[in-house]
């Protein structure tokens, strides 16, 4: 009877968000810390909008019924430098503060935990090309490790580590990894002189790049896509032009590394979808899985730049949240108990 007690007790704080959890000794448990995430994941509840502008401030917005926002602290007080988010895992923020200086940001419990230094050796094809530098940021479930590739960084260990070169070139300036099965991606030109697109992975476990496979329509020059993370699929949108129509299509990859697995999701030409095609941007699936949030990344002016697309009616409704500004970048945010001030143990829970 106690087990059962016990084990009751524990699955009621599962359901408990990051505030109310700030009191109880188990917040500093691992396999408390670990479960209480995978009930969040699994569930898709406590879930959140992260909207950054003006380069320095942040809102939170509860995606799922996202009408009132909650204006962020930044680590380091009140201070107008910029700021850009590198990636987003698990409840962690992997965080460039004014250029150089990089932490690790836990927005629920407000702790954070500043990375050492690494000098970058331009000469070097590594994952940088035009003295830009690209990052990506995902959680390793074989090692139970947090990695931030620039090079490499585990926070585990809090080092960096060189891993061997990036045989590809990236395609825009900045371009931040997305986190699907374990594998950052990045959408690459096999050759300086190539014009067709690729998606390459970083996996994370074994640290190699691999090239993934799209559908064969991608090699069509009229036919604009990008591949993004959703649901933890990979999640490609493809704008092309059908008579006088504009028309999107979203698919996904259900099975991760097989091509023939490319299923579509959706497709629309509703111009209430599409006012700054190839633009939009599918953000994530609804508590539900029946809709989809995307995001129009230049509005031109329209606050309502983020809207629900429901994958039954073929509906689409605007989200209206009140208090944003114009124009934002957005990322996605589970809360999660997860400490970054100190170094963290292993546990037996898997995720």
């Amino acid at each position: 009877m106690a087990t059962s007690s016990h084990d009751t007790i524990i699955e009621i704080l599962c359901c408990l968000s990051v505030k109310d959890q700030l009191w109880c000794s188990w917040m500093e448990d691992p396999y408390f810390i670990k479960l209480h995430l995978s009930y969040f994941l699994k569930t898709n509840t406590n879930h959140s909008l992260i909207l950054r502008y003006r380069k320095f401030q942040f809102l939170s917005v509860n995606y799922d019924s996202p009408k009132t926002t909650r204006r962020l602290k930044q680590p380091f007080g009140e201070q107008k430098k910029p700021i850009q988010i590198l990636g987003s895992c698990n409840g962690l923020l992997a965080v460039e503060y004014y250029y150089n200086r990089i932490f690790v940001w836990n927005l629920s419990t407000r702790k954070y935990q500043v990375l050492p230094s690494t000098k970058i050796d331009f000469s070097s094809p590594s994952i940088c090309y035009g003295r830009s530098i690209y990052y990506g940021f995902g959680y390793d479930r074989v090692s139970d490790d947090y990695k931030l590739v620039r090079m490499v960084y585990s926070l585990r260990s809090n080092c960096w580590r060189r891993i061997k070169d990036f045989c590809f070139y990236l395609i825009f300036y900045r371009e931040l990894g997305f986190l699907a099965n374990n594998v950052l991606h990045w959408m690459v030109f096999k050759t300086r002189e190539s014009s067709n697109r690729n998606l390459v992975g970083f996996d994370l476990r074994s640290e190699e790049f691999r090239l993934v496979e799209l559908p064969d329509f991608c090699l069509d020059e009229n036919i604009y896509f990008d591949v993004k993370a959703m649901g933890g699929y990979l999640c490609l949108t493809a704008t092309h032009r059908e008579l006088n129509d504009v028309v999107v299509d979203v698919w996904i990859m259900k099975e991760y590394g097989v091509k023939e697995s490319w299923v579509k999701l959706m497709s629309s030409t509703q111009p209430d979808l599409l006012p700054g095609s190839p633009f939009e941007v599918p953000l994530a699936f609804s508590k539900n899985g029946n809709k989809v949030l995307f995001h129009n990344k230049y509005s031109r002016g329209n606050r309502d730049s983020l809207v629900w697309y429901d994958l039954g009616s073929k509906r689409v409704e605007k989200v209206g949240i009140k208090g944003v500004p114009v124009v934002y970048d957005v990322y996605l945010y589970v809360e999660s108990l997860f400490p970054v001030n100190k170094k963290p143990h292993r546990g037996n829970f898997s995720l």
